[in-house]
């Protein structure tokens, strides 16, 4: 699935347009076929930014008076065994605004959840995954994402020779965990950054801290004592995530 969105603030832009293309696939990862889409506009009651028309090529004209139902989108997702979303801490805040229904769904990431760079290719962008597999698409109108990032997945990787599909599952079936490490000394930021922590400013109601998502909690929490905090004694908040919250602002 993909959103356009008038901007990137999930409390105060909008989504303009939403796409779903649903596929079948085996317990291979490998996918066996692509069903009608679930493809509309919406006007978010404010002007339409000229960075996002250029972009999208979507004007104030061709979403006006348009809606999406919630229970339109809420019967389309019934069926759903996991949502695929290229950047889904993006798509999913912003979906969940729009209907409960994805609330309830697991998610996977195609832009975090597959090693693309380790498998050759230069780039996470759809552009740079797109190029590197030969293909071109008409970016940046969301269901032609979609379909380029479904095709991107039905092919095999160049290094593990498993599809991109087969991958991205295996992960989001893992759990991950959830570290925040408050109070960590400021002047050992780009150790964290280089970790691939992340700073959240307090502002969403969660800690104001670098935070990441690891795999490994314990080794994880034996690092931050060790190079972070220099201590055995901190207390480090750490959170199990799985499929279903991964993503979302419940984190």
């Amino acid at each position: 699935m993909d959103v356009e969105t008038t901007g990137l603030d999930v409390e105060l832009d909008e989504i303009i347009e939403l796409a779903m293309v649903p596929f079948d696939y085996d317990v291979e990862g490998v996918i066996q076929s692509i069903l009608p889409p679930f493809s509309a506009l919406r006007d978010p009651g404010r002007p339409i930014p000229a960075s996002v028309t250029a972009l999208t090529g979507l004007t104030e004209e061709m979403v006006a008076g348009r809606s999406i139902e919630a229970d339109d989108v809420r019967r389309f997702i019934s069926q759903a065994a996991v949502v695929v979303a290229h950047n889904a801490s993006f798509d999913r805040r912003f979906c969940e605004r729009l209907c409960d229904a994805f609330v309830n769904l697991p998610w996977a990431c195609s832009l975090t959840e597959v090693p693309w760079r380790e498998e050759g290719f230069e780039g996470s962008r759809l552009t740079h995954l797109a190029n590197g597999h030969g293909l071109f698409f008409d970016g940046h109108r969301a269901v032609h994402d979609c379909l380029a990032g479904i095709e991107i997945l039905t092919r095999p990787l160049p290094l593990s020779g498993r599809t991109g599909l087969a991958v991205l599952l295996d992960s989001a079936r893992k759990p991950r965990w959830r570290i925040w490490a408050t109070g960590a000394p400021y002047e050992l930021r780009e150790t964290l950054k280089r970790r691939g922590y992340r700073w959240n400013d307090g502002s969403d109601g969660r800690p104001r801290s670098w935070h990441a998502d690891v795999c490994d909690e314990q080794g994880e929490l034996e690092f931050l004592c060790a190079e972070i905090y220099r201590t055995s004694d901190a207390e480090i908040l750490s959170k199990r995530v799985t499929a279903f919250d991964r993503f979302s602002c419940r984190v």
